[in-house]
């Protein structure tokens, strides 16, 4: 019988990243239940996301008054490991150990955690470019979605080696907005979803680049077609 932990066959940038997610959502829910940093802890997910949460006007920060201080552009990406709530950090945690885990055994640890970062700071200045005042962005969505643009791009590649339409690879992105486009119609919907869709298409982007053989190689396979 293999009693390899599971743990072991995941890349390790993946396992990090997944655990930082786990442990932030178990300080929160610890603290609003009481059992760990007495009555003001119900309001440190409040404060984590005054604190660390993205916005539009963190952009305006940046780019109108030029404040490129450490405590602003950190929120470019420490908005990915805050949720709104247990399940929420529960969702976003599944999706990046999945997506992660295909994405890291292709790519590598390296360009897996470029991915999720990059993917990440691309969402939240287009959702910046979007929408003004302080609308916040939480959650490791936009970074989940752009580990399923690079996983659709090795699809994508996988379809065109074997002669089939390419356009398949596009399924699971369309499934997903068409399950998100549901949910708005039935519960309402949030602006994150222009954040998670330019995460999805910077991962598409990116990926020919952090593939095995880098752009060289995918020069060489278009010439090839």
């Amino acid at each position: 019988m293999d009693n390899q932990s599971p743990f072991n066959a995941l890349p390790p940038v993946v396992v990090a990243l997944v655990l930082i997610i786990v442990v932030v959502e178990l300080i929160f829910t610890a603290g609003a239940q009481g059992l760990i940093g007495g009555p003001g802890a119900i309001g440190w997910r409040l404060e984590a996301v005054r604190s660390y949460a993205f916005a539009p006007s963190v952009s305006e920060l940046v780019f109108v008054r030029g404040d490129y201080s450490f405590e602003v552009l950190k929120r470019f990406v420490t908005f990915s490991f805050v949720h709104a709530s247990f399940l929420d950090a529960m969702f976003g945690m599944v999706l990046t150990l999945a997506l992660g885990k295909f994405v890291g055994d292709a790519f590598g640890n390296f360009a897996t955690g470029f991915l999720f970062f990059f993917t990440a700071a691309f969402g939240a200045l287009v959702y910046g470019l979007f929408l003004s005042g302080f609308v916040p962005l939480i959650g490791a969505y936009p970074a989940a979605y752009g580990l399923i643009g690079a996983y659709t791009y090795l699809i994508w590649l996988r379809l065109g080696e074997s002669g089939e339409n390419q356009l398949a690879a596009f399924r699971l992105i369309g499934f997903l907005l068409g399950l998100q486009l549901f949910y708005g119609i039935a519960f309402g919907s949030t602006p994150q979803w222009i954040a998670e869709l330019a995460g999805f298409f910077s991962g598409f982007a990116v990926a020919p680049l952090l593939a095995p053989g880098g752009w060289q190689a995918f020069v060489a396979r278009m010439r090839r077609r």
